[in-house]
């Protein structure tokens, strides 16, 4: 038996093993740019967040122009090194299934943009594996709750029925502002101690520990 009708997932660095494609997207840009090349850890903490968002909170001296510029290399890096290796996690699509199974509602709520999630969706053929999906640019950006508000909305749900999974602080933020209950998982963007922070439930090692959490034997 099912805890919950619906599980939101992040994208980036929960389901998709995808933190170094964009890290080092990040990096190739601001070389292209002769901007300073900021730490790994610092360019993984605003992951999750808009990507103009993000790149303006990285780089605050950049004028509108070098951003929009900043941009377009960010993401002829990114497409290029994304067709080298977009590996999903290890047993996500099987925990994704079990979920199913239980009839357990999937939904992806990213601060990717429409076109990126929808490219990599159909990359790996999961196109029409989940029951919806929201982007940043089609809604408000996390940690807003928006686009949570919004998914209960279509499924005709309440906060209570509902949890999010995500690697960083803006997923469990967003879910707290929504009243919804996380979980965070430990291999993505962030380090366990700073999303201990935002009370998760739970705080997993691997993804198919979610069939404990979220299934009820």
């Amino acid at each position: 038996m099912a805890k919950y009708k619906l599980a939101i997932f992040d994208w980036d660095g929960t389901i998709l093993d995808s933190i170094g494609t964009i890290v080092n997207s990040v990096h190739g840009a601001a070389k292209d740019l002769n901007l300073p090349i900021l730490d790994d850890q610092t360019v993984k903490n605003i992951i999750g967040l808009r990507l103009d968002t993000a790149i303006g909170q990285l780089y605050p001296e950049l004028s509108q122009e070098e951003l929009r510029i900043f941009l377009e290399n960010y993401t002829k890096h990114f497409h290029f090194l994304e067709k080298v290796a977009p590996n999903l996690y290890p047993n996500v699509i099987e925990t994704l299934q079990k979920l199913r199974e239980e009839n357990i509602l999937l939904a992806v709520a990213t601060g990717k943009s429409r076109v990126g999630l929808d490219r990599i969706l159909n990359m790996l053929g999961l196109a029409d594996f989940f029951d919806a999906t929201r982007c940043a640019d089609e809604t408000a950006g996390k940690p807003d709750p928006k686009m949570l508000h919004e998914l209960l909305t279509q499924f005709g749900l309440t906060n209570k029925e509902a949890i999010m999974v995500g690697d960083a602080s803006f997923d469990l933020q967003m879910a707290n502002n929504a009243n919804i209950d996380c979980i965070a998982v430990s291999y993505g963007a962030q380090p366990t101690s700073s999303l201990k922070n935002y009370s998760p439930k739970y705080i997993i090692d691997q993804f198919n520990e979610l069939i404990n959490h979220l299934i009820i034997p």
